[in-house]
């Protein structure tokens, strides 16, 4: 397997469908690096040289924020919002829904399972 910025590419997918498993790198980013490096998007990973390869690389360490320091930044951002107090950082530091979803019947997936709370007793005998 071709490793590019640390990380295994699949070697039997096209180039082009293979840099979208490095974290930070989508399709249309995959394309823009692969015609910075004139390299076609439809030669399969296994068959690059180690001038491509390298050419590849030079390009994502140039331009873009990959892997690791991705996960930082995207922490760090997170972490910048609930310091200075904003609703996204309340909503952060609470666990609920950033982006302006309805969480009266839905929004499992932020609040987790159910947490069933007990109702009165009907007094209905009386």
């Amino acid at each position: 397997m071709p490793r590019i910025v640390g990380n295994d590419i699949p070697e039997k997918k096209q180039i082009w469908i293979s840099l979208t498993y490095i974290p930070g790198i989508g399709r249309f980013s995959a394309g823009e690096i692969l015609k910075e490096a004139k390299i076609d998007g439809t030669v399969k990973a296994e068959q690059l040289t180690e001038d491509e390869l390298s050419r590849i690389t030079q390009i994502i360490d140039r331009s873009y924020i990959v892997g690791g320091q991705l996960r930082r930044q995207v922490a760090q951002n997170i972490t910048r919002l609930k310091d200075i107090g904003c609703y996204r950082g309340i909503r952060h530091r609470r666990g609920l829904p950033v982006r302006g979803q309805c969480t009266q019947s839905n929004a499992r997936t932020r609040k987790g399972p159910r947490k069933t709370v007990a109702g009165k007793k009907s007094v209905k005998g009386h």
